[in-house]
């Protein structure tokens, strides 16, 4: 009951009391000639609204609604673009103390207000005029001579406070030396508005090419919408300090195109030391809304499949005992961004899934990875899952303690290979500290100055042995 007489108050003086002062005037959506949004993939939105404002000479008050509530208020940058040197601000406003059944009764503490008590089984409705003494953890009334803790019915205020607000609102006050009207842009950072990549590869038969496809998905909780804005998206790490003032840099900012042989609705351009991402069509944002909206489409992109052995850097220290034997057989897949492969564009960081048809030609999910941001010209490696079909087993079939801080041990790691079809394992060993191979039953190449790489090929029904030998200096 009392959420529902709440909730009654809300919408009833909501919708019939000014919320501004009379001599303030007010600008709206209605009034909007432009909208930009540009998102950043770290929860953070850069806003600029254009609207023709009409504002008397001399000075004044001027509410600009209709703004997200999630904005930074430090942020906020206005600019007269029809005539620039007319126009003076000479102070600035954030009004965000807004209407709430709960604020409305708590302006009202003190003051009378009236209660309508209604009792549908009589068809009998009766007002009641009470002092409110309090709102705090539930109402107190002082009604006649008589205190109340609580009291049913529709609780009737005369009117709203001036100082509550139905939508956070900026507020200028402003001297103006122009009769025409002003063409205003309102730019502001806003927090709640977020968007991220996610893809979707489709591998053919044989794992060797994929259809490549991009999604941004677009998350606004900032509190406003935003009518057929111009969107961008910018992909990397921008650096934030907490109450950051925006500050606005002159002059035109250079952006160079680059191009894409992947299909897009987004014109990919470099910037600064991140990557913007212009949709070129206007869209609708709403506000509580996630929209997904087209990023890329690839065909016949090349890819590489890869099985990977992994050691360890504790194997070396001491004696080794797994009496399963059995390690895992990583699966990853692998494909360049280059133009030359059907791609070429700059990747924003997100999550790949892939998929495969199966025998019955339906589509069926193999695996998932996350990717970084990925530029023109790098490799990106997905790790998939773990090869059913590719056994692995590790070995240490000697360790010796040479000295002080000197071990030496022996290695077999035995692959087989249950496919249909030949293929190779990787075996990627992190030898630490001072090491040295004493000897090896296969070629290997030293990856870095802690890892030594071996690429066995396994033929298809057949069993391969590595065996190597290691001396270790802690």
């Amino acid at each position: 009951m009392k959420v529902k007489f709440f909730i009654f108050l809300f919408l009833l003086f909501v919708s019939s009391f000014p919320v501004q002062a009379e001599d303030d005037l007010k600008s709206t959506l209605e009034d909007q000639k432009n909208v930009e949004v540009t998102v950043y993939n770290n929860n953070l939105g850069l806003v600029k609204d254009t609207r023709v404002v009409n504002l008397p000479a001399g000075q004044g008050n001027l509410k600009f609604m209709d703004v997200a509530s999630a904005i930074n208020p430090v942020t906020v940058h206005i600019k007269s673009l029809s005539d620039p040197d007319s126009l003076n601000i000479l102070e600035q406003n954030y009004e965000y103390d807004l209407i709430s059944p709960e604020k409305l009764m708590d302006k009202y503490v003190g003051k009378q207000i009236k209660i309508i008590d209604v009792n549908p089984y009589q068809d009998k409705k009766e007002t009641i005029e009470a002092i409110l003494l309090s709102n705090n953890n539930g109402e107190v009334y002082k009604i006649g001579n008589d205190i109340y803790l609580g009291h049913p019915g529709y609780k009737v205020l005369p009117e709203i406070p001036e100082n509550l607000m139905a939508k956070p609102t900026l507020t200028w006050a402003y001297d103006n030396k122009s009769a025409k009207a002003h063409e205003l842009e309102v730019s502001y950072l806003t927090d709640n508005i977020n968007w991220k990549a996610d893809y979707i590869l489709a591998l053919n038969e044989k794992d060797t090419q994929a259809d490549l496809s991009g999604w941004v998905t677009l998350d606004n909780k900032s509190g406003a919408a935003y009518k057929e804005a111009k969107l961008k998206l910018v992909a990397g790490e921008v650096n934030r300090i907490v109450d950051r003032t925006l500050r606005r840099r002159g002059g035109d900012m250079a952006f160079e195109t680059m191009e894409m042989q992947a299909s897009s609705p987004f014109e990919e351009q470099a910037f600064f030391e991140y990557h913007v991402y212009d949709l070129q069509r206007r869209t609708t944002i709403k506000d509580n809304q996630t929209k997904q909206i087209n990023l890329l489409e690839a065909s016949a992109v090349g890819v590489n499949k890869e099985f990977l052995v992994r050691g360890e850097t504790h194997y070396y220290m001491s004696e080794y005992q797994n009496p399963d034997k059995k390690v895992p057989v990583e699966v990853s897949l692998k494909f360049k961004n280059a133009k030359d492969n059907y791609l070429g564009m700059p990747l924003p960081a997100g999550i790949v899934r892939v998929y495969k048809k199966d025998a019955q030609k339906s589509l069926q999910f193999v695996g998932e990875d996350r990717v970084k941001h990925t530029p023109q010209d790098e490799e990106v490696s997905l790790k998939i899952g773990k090869a059913f079909d590719v056994v692995a087993e590790r070995a240490q079939t000697d360790f010796q303690v040479l000295g002080r801080f000197v071990n030496e041990s022996e290695w077999e790691i035995t692959l087989r290979n249950h496919k249909k079809e030949d293929i190779t394992v990787g075996i990627l060993e992190p030898v630490h500290s001072d090491w040295e191979i004493v000897s090896h039953s296969h070629p290997y190449k030293k990856n870095d100055a802690f890892s030594i790489r071996f690429d066995i090929p396994v033929p298809q029904g057949k069993e391969v042995k590595v065996k190597y030998r290691v001396r270790t200096r802690n």
